[in-house]
């Protein structure tokens, strides 16, 4: 079983999705951002990186992260990614439509690319369907599990330009659930959580 540790600002939703929901069980260190210099990694396997933190704050520990996941950790990054804090990720904006399901004959767009990855015994298109912040056009050789139709990337699994892996979404699971609304948000965490802890990565 893998041990993840998440990072942690205070936000409310993020105390909600890590620290006092059932999710809780499945994180194994809470690691509050602006101590992570002073914070070992010793023993994690898993470290993800919450939507909405304080951008400055990443990119001035960005060194600690970095140093994770080239010692052969698993970093999991959520949500829009404008910063340039991970290699080769290659993220674009694009116009969030937090209001596709209500137009006549909605289509969100989304494809699973790898129906046959291990993610997908765990959760479905639907449990991660319900809008996405930009995409990513990363390198060859990654694998690219959730695509939009026609456009990038908005999940997907890197083993090449690290000694670790990059498992990239621009999709915020951890925000909406911690706050209260988006269903299809905790059915995604009831999956991918017990995915990263005993999946095949």
């Amino acid at each position: 079983m893998r041990k993840i540790a998440v990072l942690y600002s205070g936000s409310s939703h993020q105390y909600r999705t890590f620290k006092s929901s059932a999710f809780s069980r499945y994180i194994h260190q809470v690691i509050y951002l602006p101590e992570l210099p002073q914070t070992s990694l010793q023993g994690i396997d898993v470290l993800i990186v919450p939507s909405q933190l304080n951008q400055p704050q990443v990119t001035s520990f960005l060194e600690y992260i970095i140093k994770f996941v080239e010692g052969g950790g698993t970093v999991v990054a959520l949500g829009a990614q404008s910063q340039e804090w991970f290699p080769n990720h290659n993220w674009e904006f694009r116009p969030t439509n937090f209001w596709w399901w209500l137009e006549p004959g909605a289509k969100s767009g989304l494809v699973v690319t790898k129906p046959e990855h291990d993610l997908f015994r765990y959760i479905s298109l639907e449990d991660a369907t319900w809008h996405y912040h930009g995409v990513f056009f990363p390198p060859q050789g990654v694998q690219t599990l959730i695509a939009v139709e026609n456009d990038g990337a908005i999940l997907y699994i890197d083993k090449e330009s690290t000694a670790g892996t990059l498992i990239m979404t621009t999709l915020d699971p951890e925000y909406h659930y911690g706050s209260y609304f988006m269903p299809a948000t905790e059915r995604f965490l009831s999956g991918f959580l017990p995915w990263l802890t005993e999946g095949k990565i």
